[in-house]
């Protein structure tokens, strides 16, 4: 899956890049077997495109296990100047020495002189003493103090690159010179600045933006929130919304504004007003976001995103009963009353199904003592009236009022015998589309269940 903190690292890159002139470059750094698979790179690449983020706008893909060659040199290159060494020591060698093995790496092969053997990594000579400054478009200047790096692994006993290396060899032979990825990276940053300058590459500029977290401000974890792009793709978002949203995480545009089309953030946007601070991944503001933009929707344009829930495998009935005359007869009301696409199914349901759906809360709260007498008197006068939406509106407030009731109150057991749900759209417009004799066989279905 492409989790959200991934489609936020991209659009900042993307972001910088239309800015600025630069090249995007898309890299699946897929050195870790298990978690590489090819299509979980198409699932990235499909995600990247809905997103707006299509193949004319980035380089690549370049996939890491190309490039192994050259990650292969740069591990010889260390070694041969000694700024690497060969280590045999198994983890619970160390737990041993240490007495716990995540203590961190204690230096015993720096001076041992081992040879080239198989098992035997490669781990890279810190300095002891002195200071790793990581000069940070976002963070200004973190400091790390050179005696808390451990000696580092470059390279598996099976000659293998780790990312540490790998990454920074890559972005080396791709002429990158700018890394935006996300906080959790920071740590790793001082390690790779040291292989740039051990390899002797000028260091690039760094860019950490703040991490997700939830509503608990813990950062978002896959296994507890959800986070992947693709469910919220699927359940009706649209890709102008989250692109809204997540440059939103972290940075704020002028006069509070928050519905900012893209055009206007690539003018406004910089790098250096990002705020550090971890961004709250807010799900019902998204959603608010998404509500905003579906309202906005040329009308056209709404009734064809609305189409995958209506046409497609995800619609609850056959094809052959869609209708889209119908559909689009109440689609500009329906617009106005969604945030997510696919509460599209529950809105016009009632005009696709042969029957209106079967919820038993709904007709308890509606079907109580009165009802059968009223919908025999609406069935009555709805054979004759006009059937238009102002008249059976008449129609109904006639009858609500001969009975004492508010419209409100009339309306509820109609709507749920014709629908089957308490709230949808308007009733008097949702009627007038479905028609005289789907109306009244409805209401027919609801009196013979009420007995």
């Amino acid at each position: 899956m492409f989790h959200v903190g991934n489609a936020r690292s991209l659009l900042l890159n993307w972001m910088v890049a239309r800015q600025s002139g630069g090249t995007l470059v898309l890299r699946i750094e897929d050195t870790d077997a298990a978690r590489s698979r090819p299509e979980w790179n198409q699932g990235i690449l499909d995600a990247m495109a809905w997103l707006g983020v299509g193949a004319e706008e980035y380089e690549g893909p370049y996939f890491q296990t190309e490039y192994a060659h050259h990650h292969q040199e740069a591990v010889e290159k260390l070694l041969a100047e000694e700024k690497a060494y060969f280590c045999d020591c198994t983890r619970e060698q160390l737990a041993e020495r240490n007495g716990d093995s995540r203590l961190g790496y204690d230096g015993f092969c720096r001076e041992r002189g081992l040879e080239r053997a198989p098992g035997r990594a490669v781990r890279f000579r810190t300095a002891d003493e002195g200071e790793t400054v990581v000069t940070d478009i976002v963070r200004g200047t973190p400091t790390f103090q050179n005696s808390t790096i451990e000696d580092f692994v470059i390279a598996r006993g099976d000659g293998s690159s780790v990312f540490l290396l790998a990454n920074v060899v890559d972005d080396m032979t791709m002429g990158i010179d700018l890394v935006i990825r996300a906080e959790e990276h920071l740590s790793n940053t001082p390690k790779q600045q040291m292989l740039w300058e051990a390899l002797g590459k000028p260091v690039p500029q760094w860019a950490h933006a703040p991490i997700l977290v939830n509503e608990q401000r813990r950062k978002l974890s896959k296994r507890r929130d959800r986070v992947a792009l693709e469910d919220f793709r699927d359940e009706g978002y649209l890709p102008e919304a989250m692109r809204n949203y997540l440059m939103l995480l972290g940075w704020a545009p002028a006069n509070n504004r928050e519905i900012v089309p893209w055009s206007d953030m690539e003018v406004e946007f910089r790098l250096e007003d990002v705020n550090p601070a971890p961004a709250f991944f807010d799900v019902k503001k998204l959603r608010a976001f998404n509500g905003e933009y579906i309202r906005a929707l040329p009308l056209t344009d709404f009734i064809a995103a609305c189409q995958p829930w209506l046409t497609g495998d995800r619609a609850p009935w056959p094809s052959t009963s869609y209708d889209a005359a119908a559909f689009a007869e109440v689609a500009e009301l329906a617009q106005t009353r969604i945030t997510l696409l696919s509460e599209i199914v529950q809105n016009v349901d009632f005009l696709f199904l042969d029957e209106p759906v079967d919820d038993q809360q709904a007709w308890g709260k509606a079907m109580k003592e009165g009802a059968a007498e009223l919908l025999k008197d609406v069935t009555v006068s709805f054979e004759s009236v006009a059937w238009e939406a102002g008249a059976l509106k008449a129609e109904l407030e006639r009858i609500s009022a001969a009975r004492g009731l508010k419209l409100g109150k009339a309306q509820a057991p109609v709507r749920v015998a014709v629908t089957g749900r308490t709230v949808g759209l308007p009733l008097f417009e949702s009627l007038a589309v479905l028609g005289r004799e789907r109306t009244l066989a409805r209401l027919g279905a609801a009196l013979s269940r009420l007995g």
